[in-house]
């Protein structure tokens, strides 16, 4: 038997580098997302934080009528909580972003659930307009710091592959939430009134925040032991694992708004989320009740009609998404049409009271707009490295809330004009020229859509 001589590029032994050659840089391969059960657990403690915050958002939406009696204000002034709220959220996407990339998802989540409690708290005991707004924009705050951080922890435990798909059932389980707010929530205040039944909802707060810190593992290498350091003895030293400088806020910033697939999702998101957002944080139930004669309960009924329909095509959008990419665009164009045309049908039905298998109708439409948006974080999540998702991520979901903000103030201020009598003479001709306003931000963003998916196609995204 012949034995083959050793190559010269090998090393003579496993412990001993040869005399005069450069040590082998030492790389710790990044242990593969599982996506098992630890992935499964590890995502569901962190979307808790998340539903939570869905219920603080969502409360006024429920409360709307009860907070113009309470503190004596009209549309344009019960609005400016929504606003406000949205106004913050939105503007903290980006810092957001930055904190959970740098300091990771754990500990953003944890002071998200202290804020959210905070101002939920604070905006349970106000008598007064001024300190209520003021808690509102503390709760938007709070919940700013959620959906990013949920969607970074799954990013880090399950393939790429899955990650459409967990995105869309991270919003099935905000509408979870959502659900809460719609058939407990507005029960509560019925029966409990307006303190008792918001300092409930801040007190849960406690239990989240154990939750998350005692069990949540933001990565699957999650307080794994260090490599190893080269001994003082060593000859040279071994070079760092993949060591990169950090760029500054300005640069990751700019590096992630130059990729098309970014300003792609920010206006995807735009434009599909607000319909349904509007809706249900704020001017549905009083459409409903107000221009439509509604009792409350029946009111009640049909938003929670939005949050199952919700669900639903998350379920639906999540499946298409991980089978394909080529969906996205498809789902996004049919998302948008749909829903315009939709309202076309009710705001122009004569006497302004459509049937009721038209509301029905309309707000199943609505409930496609939440998953749809969700959309715009695929694009984002396909054009920019890991580093950077968590920034890239809080560029677009500025997008959706920008529109909600946009939407939620001129159908107030509209309102407004129309009624000069103030609140509890709005009329079903006050809310169809008011919900028209939705046309401007939906012609906006459709026509960037359609500019930026060119550049999105010829970059190969």
């Amino acid at each position: 038997m012949t034995v083959e001589p050793a190559s010269p590029a090998a090393p003579l032994s496993a412990s001993a580098p040869r005399p005069g050659a450069e040590p082998p840089a030492v790389h710790e391969p990044a242990p593969a997302p599982p996506g098992g059960r630890a992935a499964w657990l590890a995502w569901s403690v962190g979307v808790s934080v998340y539903v939570l915050a869905v219920i603080h958002r969502t409360s006024l939406g429920v409360a709307g009528l009860d907070a113009a009696d309470r503190f004596g204000i009209g549309a344009s002034a019960l609005s400016t909580f929504s606003i406000l709220q949205v106004l913050v959220y939105a503007a903290m996407q980006i810092p957001v972003g930055l904190l959970v990339d740098r300091f990771g998802p754990r500990r953003v989540l944890l002071l998200g659930v202290v804020l959210l409690s905070t101002g939920q708290l604070a905006f349970a005991f106000s008598s007064s307009f001024a300190p209520a707004l003021a808690s509102r924009a503390v709760l938007g705050c709070g919940d700013a710091m959620t959906f990013i951080s949920v969607l970074r922890i799954a990013a880090r435990w399950f393939p790429a592959a899955r990650n459409p798909f967990v995105a869309q059932l991270t919003g099935l389980a905000g509408m979870g939430g959502n659900l809460v707010t719609t058939v407990v929530l507005a029960q509560a205040l019925h029966s409990e009134g307006w303190t008792p039944t918001f300092a409930a909802i801040a007190l849960l707060g406690v239990a989240v925040f154990a939750l998350v810190a005692l069990f949540l593992r933001e990565s699957p290498d999650h307080g794994a032991p260090e490599a190893p350091q080269a001994s003082a003895a060593s000859a040279a030293p071994v070079r760092p694992v993949e060591r990169r400088d950090r760029p500054g806020l300005g640069r990751q910033v700019a590096a992630c708004w130059r990729e098309p697939g970014t300003r792609l999702g920010l206006w995807v998101h735009f434009t599909t989320q607000f319909p349904g957002n509007a809706f249900g944080l704020l001017w549905g139930l009083p459409y409903l009740v107000e221009a439509q004669g509604m009792s409350r309960a029946g009111a009640g009924g049909l938003l929670t009609l939005l949050v199952l329909s919700n669900m639903t095509f998350g379920f639906v959008f999540g499946r298409l998404l991980s089978a394909t990419a080529r969906a996205r665009m498809p789902i996004v164009l049919t998302v948008i049409v749909t829903t315009a045309l939709g309202w076309a049908l009710v705001l122009s039905w004569p006497g302004g009271h459509p049937p009721t298998w038209l509301l029905v109708g309309i707000i199943l439409v609505m409930g496609s707009n939440g998953p749809a948006s969700l959309v715009g974080l695929d694009y984002a999540r396909s054009g920019n490295p890991p580093e950077r998702l968590g920034t890239a991520s809080g560029i677009v979901n500025m997008g959706g809330f920008i529109g909600t903000m946009i939407t939620l103030f001129g159908i107030g201020v509209l309102l407004d004009a129309l009624s000069p009598d103030g609140a509890g003479s709005y009329s079903a001709t006050a809310f169809r020229w008011a919900f028209c306003w939705q046309y401007v931000p939906l012609a906006v963003g459709a026509a960037m859509i359609l500019r930026l998916r060119r550049k999105v196609a010829a970059a190969g995204a």
